[in-house]
C-alpha cells in the first residue's frame, strides 16, 4: 500500500490551526490517523501555544485537579516495606493467583489424573500425577513403562522398557507384560536407527560411503599428481 503524502492544502491547515486546536478534531477533519498528525506537526517544528495548554482542551491538571493527586516529593507509597509491586492492598489481594487455580487454557486443557492418550510416536501414556512443580510432558508416563514396572520395580539405569519386535500396540488391554522386554539405552539406539528400520536405506548410505571414497580418491592421486 502506498503512503498518502500531505499536499499543500492539508499543510496550511496544519499552519492555521495547530498551535491553537484539538489535535483529534485535525486528524478527523483531514481524515489521518492521530498520530500521524503528531508526527507531521514534529516534523514542520509546529507547537502548542501556551493559551491552548493552559484551556481545558489540552486535557492537562490545572492547580485544582491534579496537585492533589500528584505525589509528593518525599512522601512515602502506600505500599512501603511490602513484598511485590502491589504489596497486600485489598483490591488486589482479592484477585492474587491461588495454588492449585487454574485459569484460561489450563482450565480448559485440564484433564483429570488416569486420563490415557497417544503420543506423536505411538505410544499410549497415561497421566499419573497434577504435580504443578513436574514438567507437563513429564506429567504422563508409557502404560508399557507402568505394566513392566508394576511387575518388576523400577527400570534401571542406562535401560528402557520397549515392546518385543512386531509386538507394538496402543490399545490399554493387549499392553501385558509378556510382549515388553528390557534392554540397553544402547540397543534401544541400534535398533531405532534408520538404516535398520528401512533396508532400502542402507543400501543408500552404503552406496554413499562407496561414492564419497572414490571421490577422495580421485582427489588425491590429482593432488598426487600436482607436487
Amino acid at each position: 500500500m502506498s503512503r498518502r503524502t500531505w499536499n499543500d492544502v492539508e499543510i496550511a491547515v496544519m499552519h492555521l490551526f495547530y498551535s491553537d486546536s484539538r489535535t483529534d478534531d485535525i486528524a478527523r477533519a483531514l481524515g489521518r490517523n492521530i498520530g500521524t498528525v503528531y508526527n507531521k506537526a514534529l516534523a514542520m517544528g509546529l507547537t502548542k501555544t501556551a493559551e491552548y495548554l493552559a484551556s481545558p482542551d489540552a486535557h492537562r491538571l490545572d492547580g485544582l485537579k491534579g496537585a492533589k493527586t500528584r505525589f509528593k516529593k518525599g512522601a512515602a507509597s502506600w505500599n512501603k516495606g511490602t513484598k511485590g509491586i502491589c504489596g497486600y492492598h485489598p483490591n488486589t489481594v482479592r484477585a492474587h493467583f491461588k495454588k492449585g487455580d487454574r485459569l484460561g487454557a489450563a482450565q480448559h486443557n485440564y484433564v483429570p489424573i488416569g486420563t490415557e492418550r497417544v503420543s506423536k510416536d505411538g505410544y499410549l501414556e497415561r497421566k499419573v500425577t497434577d504435580d504443578p512443580n513436574i514438567a507437563p510432558a513429564r506429567r504422563w508416563v508409557g502404560v508399557h513403562r507402568l505394566v513392566w514396572e508394576q511387575a518388576n520395580g523400577l527400570i534401571p539405569a542406562g535401560h528402557a522398557v520397549t515392546f518385543k519386535p512386531g509386538r507394538k500396540t496402543s490399545d490399554a488391554n493387549l499392553i501385558t507384560h509378556d510382549v515388553l522386554e528390557l534392554i540397553s539405552r544402547a540397543e534401544l539406539a541400534r535398533r531405532n536407527h534408520p538404516r535398520n528400520k528401512s533396508p532400502e536405506l542402507a543400501k543408500l548410505v552404503q552406496l554413499k560411503g562407496a561414492i564419497t571414497r572414490q571421490v577422495n580418491r580421485i582427489a588425491r592421486e590429482a593432488k598426487e599428481q600436482q607436487l
